[in-house]
């Protein structure tokens, strides 16, 4: 059935506890019967879901922080390295395990203290909170690359658009609040597969959305159902809350990759054409989704440590659901073959075609900015190692041809040889 709420300020929202969980049992019967299962398998499924969500955080117990239970040498590293939080050599692995696995909550909490935000919309800390764990927490830590890790790292990659002076000398603090909170919980609840695998296997997420943006619409509404419940806009005018839930729907539909063309040729054209107007709250509303867009595919324009981490996280993900596919006698997913599609060849496409073009557009809006240029410095060192590594790899697997063949020719020799 529907999954979702509908609000007062008329909002669609996502149910906690009706998120994509993948059961492969049912999958499995999808294989033997044709059928996702019983209605009856689905409903006692999602009602154990929001027991397991509504025991823990909705009777407003907030789990202790775990935070607070490290070492104070681990705590006082953490600080340091929230005090460097704007450097583009952030190493949020680094500031994960020094969190122990709270980043995103203690990024977000600092970020918003820093840009003011507490203060301007009067928030309460303690509900602050509340609704950064809930976001965390609906994060899949099973997953390899779609976790809160990947939520902290595009939020500080966020943070440090944010600053760059083209963008900030126009920004409201609703701008900067849609931003960050649009960059957290821009994956909440992603189930480790794409789209095309919720359609083919009947998902009912798939069938609530028609087959049209799918997850991120919603991670959107499973957001806007965290904001209400925690209410932590709740004390805000009804006509703001409604605005900063589309708003927040707008930035995070942004990410979808099958829009890409779209939004390009649309920041090509402002940029040939040179009308862009950030005082015009709908232009700087465009150029927020162009930035979580640039925060959400960062990765290869990260350090070569970091990036080649993120590649290989993402790269086991698609793995996994080609595995998947695989068992359950499905269409393999392009990029989730392991055995032809290689990290190597993933990324130099996912550089060539997806990356570059946008950062090469994001460096002309900034105005060659020293983040811009070093993107760009990173994303094209990386990609020439990506390059040297797909060389390597098809030169030995020419080399191990070349000798199976060179036994061949000499196994046709001594038969030739033997023949009378």
């Amino acid at each position: 059935g529907d999954a979702r709420v509908r609000g007062q300020t008329g909002v669609l929202s996502e149910r906690r506890g009706s998120y994509p969980f993948i059961d492969f049992r049912l999958l499995n019967n999808t294989t033997l019967s044709g059928e996702i299962g019983t209605k009856k398998k689905v409903k006692r499924l999602l009602s154990f879901q929001r027991y397991f969500h509504a025991s823990r955080l909705l009777r407003g117990i907030v789990p202790q922080a775990s935070l607070y239970l490290l070492d104070e040498d681990y705590l006082g590293q953490a600080r340091h390295m929230l005090s460097k939080v704007g450097m583009w050599d952030f190493d949020i692995f680094l500031f994960d395990r020094l969190t122990n696995g709270n980043s995103l909550v203690t990024l977000l909490c600092h970020l918003f203290n820093v840009h003011g935000l507490i203060h301007h919309f009067q928030l309460d800390m303690v509900t602050l909170h509340r609704f950064l764990v809930m976001v965390q927490e609906d994060y899949h830590s099973q997953n390899p690359y779609h976790n809160a890790v990947h939520a902290a790292d595009v939020t500080q990659a966020m943070h440090c658009y944010l600053r760059e002076p083209k963008l900030a000398n126009f920004l409201t603090p609703s701008d900067i609040m849609l931003g960050l909170l649009a960059a957290a919980a821009h994956d909440v609840d992603h189930p480790g597969v794409n789209q095309p695998f919720l359609i083919k296997t009947k998902h009912h997420l798939a069938s609530l959305y028609q087959n049209v943006s799918v997850l991120e619409n919603h991670h959107w509404r499973s957001t806007i159902g965290m904001l209400r419940e925690s209410r932590l806009l709740a004390h805000l005018p009804k006509e703001v809350t409604q605005d900063i839930e589309q708003q927040l729907g707008s930035l995070i539909l942004a990410t979808d990759i099958n829009r890409q063309n779209e939004f390009l040729i649309r920041l090509k054209s402002h940029l040939d054409n040179q009308d862009l107007r950030l005082e015009d709250a709908q232009d700087r509303h465009f150029m927020l989704q162009i930035a979580l867009k640039c925060a959400d595919i960062c990765n290869p324009c990260r350090l070569w440590d970091l990036s080649k981490q993120w590649s290989e996280r993402v790269c086991e993900e698609f793995y996994r659901q080609g595995d998947l596919e695989q068992k359950f006698e499905l269409e393999i997913s392009p990029l989730c073959n392991q055995q032809k599609d290689t990290i190597p060849s993933i990324q130099i496409g996912f550089m060539t075609y997806i990356v570059e073009p946008l950062f090469e557009r994001w460096a002309q809006f900034t105005g060659d900015t020293p983040l811009s240029e070093n993107m760009l410095k990173h994303l094209r060192r990386n990609k020439a190692k990506w390059r040297s590594l797909l060389h390597k790899q098809h030169s030995s697997s020419r080399s191990n041809d070349h000798s199976g063949q060179v036994t061949g020719s000499q196994e046709q020799t001594l038969n030739e040889e033997e023949t009378p």
